[in-house]
């Protein structure tokens, strides 16, 4: 058949198609931004990233479909972060999921109207990004990952594992929340345990490296580091350096096992992600940020490396290792 005669052909045969079917218009594609505290080559970031994007297409949201995803990695450097936050904001996005507390204040500098979810996030009242967690009223809401309190309890489970310790070096970020509030819950029980605590107030690599060996200096000494985006992207110095000088230390987070933490305990981290993914599709479907109410941590998970804990001349109690949802050997 000769080309003329078969465009005449399908013309003609479009001419026939059903009126309904030529009016079908490309369905509307969405756009996400996404936002991530940690490196692009973080194992953990990744994972956080995955569990994401596997909710939304569980909830039929499909890249290069009927969404667009416009994903920066902060690395947990703050001048990054807020030039991508700027670059995001730009692109006008329907939504804006930021993994990391340390992105959500930047984030609300930018824009009061872009909708934000966010996991992670210690204290989102007490930070300000948020009215209540019932009703948090704002363009804000999302995931939190820290209750205060957890900081007593990383002081009885150091005690538990190290019972000879009695002088604990907190490793905190005191411009955060989290650093804040935790420090005070281990210092509030301290006391009660018969235990010293001094503050190592750490937020550049320099600091941990120059401190931990002076701590490590006094005799039974012990180490806590509380949650921070800072301790998430060194954890492997920190633990590295807390295992060389023979601190029995305690950890906020899973991640920190991988490296050779010795006991980690805190809310599990991967599936906040999995539940933002529901949150962001209620928004894309016409719910308000401000009308979604701030969820808290639902699963705990403890870990505890036994090759560390010999390393450093520790029996671990039966009675721990009962609790521990993980045991790495």
């Amino acid at each position: 058949m000769r080309r003329r005669e078969f465009i005449t052909l399908l013309g003609g045969a479009a001419a026939t198609w059903p009126v309904a079917s030529r009016a079908q218009q490309p369905e509307r594609v969405r756009r996400i931004g996404v936002l991530m505290s940690l490196a692009a080559d973080d194992k953990e970031g990744q994972a956080r990233l995955v569990a994401f994007l596997h909710g939304l297409q569980e909830l039929g949201w499909i890249d290069g479909r009927n969404v667009r995803f416009d994903t920066r990695w902060g690395a947990g450097d703050g001048e990054r972060a807020r030039k991508y936050i700027a670059e995001l904001v730009a692109l006008k996005p329907d939504v804006i999921l930021a993994s990391g507390g340390s992105l959500v204040a930047p984030l609300l500098q930018a824009t009061r109207t872009v909708p934000i979810v966010f996991t992670q996030t210690p204290d989102p009242v007490g930070a300000g990004f948020v009215e209540s967690l019932a009703r948090p009223g704002g363009n804000a809401t999302g995931f939190s990952n820290v209750d205060y309190g957890m900081g007593g309890k990383w002081l009885e489970l150091l005690k538990q594992i190290a019972p000879s310790v009695t002088r604990v070096a907190v490793v905190r970020d005191p411009e955060t929340p989290q650093g804040i509030g935790q420090f005070s819950a281990v210092h509030s029980l301290a006391p009660s345990l018969r235990l010293d605590v001094i503050p190592i107030n750490a937020r550049e690599p320099g600091e941990i490296e120059r401190l931990i060996p002076v701590i490590a200096q006094t005799p039974n000494s012990g180490l806590i580091v509380t949650g921070s985006n800072f301790a998430i992207v060194h954890r492997e110095l920190i633990v590295k350096l807390a295992n060389q000088y023979k601190l029995p230390a305690i950890y906020p987070l899973r991640l920190f096992a991988d490296p050779g933490g010795l006991i980690c305990y805190g809310a599990e981290a991967i599936e906040p992600h999995t539940r933002a993914a529901s949150y962001v599709d209620r928004i894309l479907k016409g719910e308000k940020a401000a009308d979604l109410p701030v969820q808290t941590p639902t699963k705990y998970e403890m870990v505890i490396n036994l090759k560390t804990a010999k390393a450093l001349g520790l029996s671990v109690p039966p009675s721990l290792l009962a609790q521990a949802n993980e045991v790495i050997e």
